[in-house]
């Protein structure tokens, strides 16, 4: 039974869940760093929040972890490359609080418009300044969404609800989709050229780590207002506080900041800034929703092979799962089966799905067809990792569909390219489950793989089966299967033999020394 660690304080029935999903499950919020590391090697499952800091160090310990849930959205405190490269799933929960976090954002923005905190606590020291605090309308105002996924397009949705104009910037918004929830589609100087409002929904990245900058807040009309519901360090705390001392930005709303727990920040007691301590999924039902959320994955990831909102690997469904695993089985095959008759560095692999494969999600396939042609050459490759290996390595994955197949109901065709020559291999499912390769660089050949087996290009020629047949009779060697196939008569031909037992090194080369071979390669699966 798998076993899971929660490390943070999660919802009680986050445990049931795991437990209702077949897993045993350690509740132990609260370990330092240092006993979570004691122990972490127990463990096939980590159930995290915010607090526990999965690093480097912590996955080179966990021997058996296979999966780290995030309950919640970002996962800044998880060592992702890490994790990777160990070929442990990482997941979040990307729904379970967006409603949550949406809501806190437009809440943020109400509050910037009538300055809502700062009459509150006038008011309450006895104050009655009623023509201090003039607020602005949001009515017909352009509100500007920097990320338009999950969050975004709720806060959207809220600001569209009060009549506000609603452009969106996000690389991944299609025109179709801006259409279908009303805003309108627009490059992020236009963005920041148009907005009144502007609120950030994207993750902290590469790209978006100091996006409201001293640059791009000069971009903005004056007198913007920016609310900061996702990230610390998206936005530059002290070219914001520059903006804002100087009235550019007429006010702003952050509910994440650069270093948290925030103790202390340049923008603390500012008049026109509203703060509060990362609140974005701080409601009640956000979390129960992401610890039932991240229950139900793991459990189903570590019981059935489902990979549901996974950040380093492809999605697998419940559904698809029983559907994948024959093709999963095939892939590895095939890869295993190309790795080891490919002796030189890779430049290409391209992968050709034909007939009903192509119905299915093949990005698990590519993962695995991926992962064994490249274990030939590393041990350090795996599904999770087996894309990040390839583009390390500058080879280039191509991949192609067509639902129709000429020969077989379903097909899968790789194909090589390394600096010496191209090599293909061809297979499918016999009976809709039984693995099978049927073309070997041209040549058909129908062949079960077995754990031991020979690969030979031969000459054409008489004498090749009962020369080696001899060889193999006179080791001890029991032949379990041997197929031979060739293009035309006279040239090269192909032969797979199933053996027994591995071919020791000294009856290996009296075979290689066999006249009419040109290539033999030991091969295991």
């Amino acid at each position: 039974m798998p076993k899971v660690l929660i490390s943070d304080k999660l919802d009680p029935l986050a445990v049931e869940i795991f437990k209702k999903g077949g897993c045993d499950v350690d509740f132990k919020p609260g370990l330092s760093p240092e006993e979570q590391l004691a122990i972490i090697d127990q463990y096939d499952g980590l159930a995290i929040r915010s607090e526990t800091k999965v690093t480097a160090e912590m996955i080179a310990a966990a021997k058996n972890l296979k999966v780290i849930g995030r309950a919640g959205i970002g996962v800044d405190n998880v060592d992702i490359p890490a994790a990777t490269q160990a070929g442990i799933v990482v997941m979040n929960t990307p729904f379970g609080n967006s409603v949550t976090t949406a809501e806190h954002a437009i809440a943020m923005m109400f509050s910037l418009a009538r300055e809502i905190p700062q009459a509150n606590e006038s008011t309450h020291a006895g104050k009655w300044e009623k023509k201090r605090f003039m607020g602005v309308e949001l009515y017909n105002k352009v509100l500007g969404v920097i990320g338009c996924g999950n969050i975004g397009s709720i806060a959207a949705d809220r600001a569209l609800g009060v009549k506000m104009k609603v452009i969106a910037f996000d690389p991944f918004l299609t025109q179709e989709r801006a259409e279908k929830i009303g805003v309108e589609k627009v490059e992020l100087d236009e963005l920041f050229a148009r907005a009144d409002f502007i609120t950030i929904h994207v993750p902290k990245n590469e790209h978006t780590a100091g996006l409201i900058n001293t640059a791009n807040i000069a971009k903005m009309k004056d007198g913007v207002r920016i609310i900061n519901c996702a990230r610390g360090g998206i936005v530059v705390e002290a070219d914001l506080k520059a903006a804002l001392d100087s009235g550019k930005v007429a006010g702003a709303a952050l509910d994440v900041f650069e270093v948290e727990p925030a103790k202390e920040n340049i923008l603390f007691g500012h008049p026109n800034v509203i703060c509060t301590p990362h609140l974005g999924a701080s409601t009640t039902e956000a979390q129960v929703n992401v610890a039932l959320q991240v229950a139900e994955q793991m459990a189903d990831y570590l019981v059935n092979g489902a990979v549901t909102n996974a950040l380093n690997m492809p999605s697998i469904s419940a559904e698809d799962a029983p559907r994948l695993k024959p093709y999963l089985k095939l892939a590895e095959q095939l890869g295993d089966f190309a790795g080891q008759i490919t002796e030189h560095a890779i430049q290409k692999i391209e992968i050709e799905y034909e007939g009903t494969i192509t119905d299915v999600n093949t990005d698990p396939i590519t993962s695995v067809l991926i992962s064994h042609i490249l274990g030939s050459q590393t041990d350090s490759v795996n599904m999770v990792n087996a894309m990040q290996v390839a583009e390390a390595r500058g080879i280039d994955i191509k991949q192609s569909y067509d639902k129709a197949s000429k020969n077989w109901r379903s097909m899968i065709n790789v194909i090589i390219t390394t600096s010496e020559r191209v090599r293909n291999v061809t297979g499918t499912l016999f009976t809709g489950k039984e693995p099978r390769v049927v073309n070997i660089e041209g040549v058909p050949i129908e062949a079960a793989l077995t754990p031991h087996m020979l690969f030979i290009r031969n000459e054409d020629k008489p004498g090749l089966i009962g020369n080696l047949g001899m060889i193999l009779a006179d080791a001890g060697q029991n032949i379990a299967d041997f197929r031979l196939g060739r293009k035309d008569s006279g040239q090269e031909a192909v032969c797979l033999v199933a053996l027994d037992a591995p071919v020791a090194d000294d009856l290996f080369g009296k075979i290689e020394a066999l006249p009419q071979i040109r290539n033999v390669r030991r091969l295991s699966f």
